[in-house]
């Protein structure tokens, strides 16, 4: 029972601190010895933290830091060019005043869609969409949640491709690539932008109803124009170029001779297991290649931006392993096998189910789908496997419901996204959360319940 409580406990105090704004990186190793603690087993307690919990951080990093790195500087680059402020200023001008709404979310898809991380994202977009929102006269506070809808849902968990690391976390559990169940992660993206924006839009008419404005605290700012940027082809090239090369490479590698694979000093491990994050590490290479040559002119100092981008993917890391090296050690008490065991048996006869229950869970818990994610799957990832292939399920089924579960609860107050999100926008969770929860956690929650219910009656497609 103690050990039950401290489990509990332990992602209680996760949630709580981690809002409070506490590293993470001392809080997973604290609060998984402090449940350690309370489940007896004191005498362990230097075993837990060097053999489990280093070990769980240490197979992350290994197996993920190239799509960090990558991510990392190929939106570095995306930024210090100019081409995600290209970009944003096109659509704008393109969509004008009368579509504000729709330039910003559209702005924020395209760019998270195409690699860049919501940091670059929110720091380019929104002076861009202050400036329209003003001149539209639609109120400030609702400028996160359409840079929400954008960043932090269709484009991170659903639409087929994305380089997202919520899409890239299942392949090798399932042995998928980014294109896993590409009709579903379609028909789910819909849902997911036709809630969010619905509700946006009535937010929009509401306020003007109620005579709303922007606010008093907009300034007017010196800001570059659009002639200082890269032209729009050069700034969505490299973008296109993630998409495509990902595919490609995904149907490429199969066809080379990759047998050396089964050799003891490569793991001994399948193609399969390799396929999705080599595909994608290619992709990046190339758009990442591809930006400093179209924008040679432009570089002021290249090695300080590569540089950034490199230091800028060590933090986001190592605070998702630590969350992994966390589960790692709740996962190897015993008591937790009696929670797993609830969880999956609220739906024992649909493993589809199951699965969204327990990743939701643990993204709510932690505040981070990444993190949530990856805990998840080191710990359930093979049974859930077991049992889809066991229920005649096919994995790329088991991959979308996976990454698109850890885009449900994961927005919650104490999320860090949300925290900078607002801290970029200059806004307070009691003024603009309620539309961030909408267009994320609601239409997630919608979106996944959707694709459950067709992958469950039609299979993966």
């Amino acid at each position: 029972m103690f050990s039950i409580i401290g489990i509990i406990l332990s992602l209680l105090m996760m949630m709580y601190f981690a809002y409070k704004g506490v590293s993470v990186l001392l809080l997973a190793p604290i609060l998984a010895l402090f449940a350690v603690l309370l489940s007896g087993e004191i005498s362990q307690l230097f075993g837990f933290y060097t053999q489990i919990f280093m070990s769980g951080l240490g197979d992350y990093v290994v197996k993920y830091f190239p799509l960090f790195l990558l991510g990392a500087v190929f939106g570095k680059l995306m930024e210090d060019s100019g081409s995600a402020q290209s970009i944003a200023y096109s659509l704008v001008q393109k969509l004008n005043g009368n579509n504000a709404l729709l330039a910003v979310v559209i702005t924020c898809s395209i760019l998270t869609y195409g690699g860049v991380s919501l940091f670059v994202v929110g720091f380019a977009v929104f002076p861009i969409a202050a400036a329209i929102f003003h001149t539209a006269n639609i109120p400030k506070r609702l400028i996160p949640g359409a840079i929400s809808l954008g960043s932090l849902s269709f484009t991170m968990t659903a639409l087929p491709g994305t380089p997202a690391i919520q899409n890239m976390i299942p392949m090798p559990f399932f042995g998928t690539n980014a294109f896993a169940a590409p009709g579903l992660g379609l028909i789910g993206s819909v849902v997911m932008f036709t809630v969010g924006y619905g509700w946006l839009m009535y937010r929009v008419r509401k306020a003007k109803i109620a005579g709303e404005s922007y606010g008093e605290n907009y300034h007017t700012q010196e800001k570059d124009t659009e002639e200082h940027f890269p032209a729009l082809w050069k700034a969505l090239l490299p973008i296109i170029l993630v998409v495509v090369c990902n595919y490609i490479f995904s149907k490429l590698i199969p066809l080379m001779n990759t047998e050396y694979l089964s050799e003891a000093k490569y793991g001994k491990t399948k193609l399969n297991n390799v396929l999705g994050l080599w595909a994608i590490i290619g992709a990046l290479v190339i758009s990442c290649l591809s930006i400093i040559m179209l924008n040679w002119s432009r570089w002021k100092n290249l090695k300080e931006t590569l540089n950034k981008g490199t230091m800028g993917s060590l933090l986001p890391i190592f605070n998702t392993a630590s969350e992994v090296g966390y589960g790692a050690v709740i996962a190897s008490l015993a008591a937790f096998s009696a929670i797993s065991h609830f969880l999956l048996n609220i739906s024992a006869s649909n493993v589809l189910i199951s699965e969204s229950i327990v990743i939701s869970m643990l993204v709510g818990s932690t505040g981070s789908a990444s993190g949530g994610l990856s805990i998840a799957l080191s710990m359930m990832g093979q049974y859930f496997l077991q049992l889809a292939e066991a229920s005649g399920i096919h994995p790329e089924l088991l991959h979308r419901v996976a990454a698109m579960a850890s885009g449900g609860l994961d927005t919650l107050p104490h999320n860090g996204a949300v925290i900078s999100l607002l801290a970029i926008c200059g806004l307070t969770h009691k003024s603009s959360y309620f539309d961030i929860f909408m267009v994320t956690v609601l239409a997630g929650l919608l979106g996944l319940v959707v694709v459950i219910i067709l992958g469950s009656l039609l299979g993966s497609f």
